[in-house]
């Protein structure tokens, strides 16, 4: 950041009285601009016929990690809800009708400021397709998953704990919030 947006004049970085951390603040009219993390906020979709389970995922026609597979998801907009901002990446990355659950997972990316949030859902039908951040989009089995091939590994975590969770729902047990934290990989994007 070089300029308020208050203001226009430039800004410098330093811990505001009474702060702890670095901050930009005007030199002109002392705005403090706080720069919070982005929250991208998605759903896990399944479909369940015959006693399979099924995960609805969109291969990325956009970067980063183009061509990659993914749950639908993406940034949340202002003046909407976490729920809103899930079921509105459904539709526009999958075309999915679904109906939203619970909150599922929460995963913190520090090193690249977001905070990750999935909910689970069962699609309403099979009536989806790509959108335009989308190549493609398609249900998969837990042995059908390319796992090599999952564009993030707050997705890969989101998947694993599903099936993890969908073995303890069929003896009897239910499905959790799960919480995780990703620091800085090695990973090449």
């Amino acid at each position: 950041m070089k300029f308020c947006s208050a203001c226009a004049a430039p800004v410098i970085l330093k811990v505001p009285a009474e702060d702890t951390r670095e901050r930009f603040v005007c030199t002109r009219c002392e705005t403090i601009h706080y720069q919070n993390p982005n929250m991208v906020v998605g759903t896990l979709p399944i479909w369940n016929l015959q006693g399979e389970t099924k995960v609805l995922l969109c291969k990325r026609a956009i970067e980063p990690r183009y061509g990659y597979w993914t749950l639908p998801a993406g940034f949340m907009e202002n003046q909407e809800t976490c729920r809103q901002a899930a079921q509105r990446e459904t539709i526009e990355e999958a075309g999915a009708n679904i109906q939203l659950h619970e909150l599922y997972s929460v995963l913190s990316v520090p090193h690249v400021d977001q905070v990750h949030l999935f909910y689970r859902a069962t699609l309403i039908d099979t009536n989806y397709l790509a959108g335009t951040e989308s190549l493609e989009v398609a249900l998969f089995a837990e042995h059908e998953i390319p796992w090599e091939e999952i564009a993030f590994p707050t997705v890969s975590q989101t998947l694993k704990f599903f099936f993890e969770d969908l073995k303890n729902v069929r003896s009897g047990g239910h499905f959790q919030l799960h919480e995780h934290d990703f620091y800085k990989s090695h990973r090449p994007d």
